[in-house]
């Protein structure tokens, strides 16, 4: 291996420890906790090298944002495969999206909450963020209904799962009910 080579993975290496870092700490105590200096407390390294990486915190939420929008496009995918009919899909799916914004709140709010100064909805979109609606988009494009279209039936359920998942966290829903608000969803746009 050049030392090129190595220095190139041992990059890559210290932006993993980074944005693994931030994710820990924001999980455990908020994004406000998650400065630059706690950052490079953290993981050992100098303020300068951190910046060497990310120009703020900006960027490390958007490579938060990015790691989590494939972590959650993969979990909806494997939810969606495990099912059998269109319906258990769809039921899956919300189960998967709901259940990845619970576990990753963190993550969750990066992706879709906070300023990770990502483009959304445009040609310039990166490709975890794409790749994550077409994890939803896949499965509810076999039930959007005849002349519905399929990428704008998958916003309006992406929008109601957002919705449920922010306010269930928030408490403005009450927690014994999430299981019936989401069979609701699922019966209501779903007509088979």
């Amino acid at each position: 291996m050049s030392v090129q080579e190595r220095k190139k993975r041992e990059r890559a290496d210290r932006e993993r420890l980074i944005v693994a870092a931030a994710r820990e700490i924001a999980e455990e105590h908020g994004w406000d906790a998650v400065t630059t200096r706690r950052l490079s407390e953290h993981i050992e390294y100098s303020q300068p090298v951190l910046y060497s990486h990310f120009r703020g915190k900006r960027e490390i939420i958007g490579a938060v944002a990015l790691e989590g929008a494939a972590e959650m496009a993969a979990a909806a995918r494997a939810a969606a495969s495990a099912a059998d009919t269109p319906r258990a899909r769809v039921t899956a799916l919300a189960r998967a999206y709901l259940g990845f914004a619970e576990s990753n709140p963190a993550v969750y709010d990066a992706v879709f909450r906070l300023d990770g100064g990502l483009v959304f909805a445009q040609e310039d979109t990166p490709e975890p963020l794409k790749d994550a609606f077409a994890s939803l988009l896949d499965p509810l494009g076999e039930v959007a209904g005849d002349g519905i279209d399929p990428g704008l039936f998958t916003e309006v359920f992406w929008a109601s799962l957002h919705g449920l998942a922010t306010l269930g966290r928030s408490g403005r829903l009450p927690k014994g009910d999430a299981e019936r608000r989401t069979q609701l969803l699922v019966d209501r746009l779903i007509m088979d």
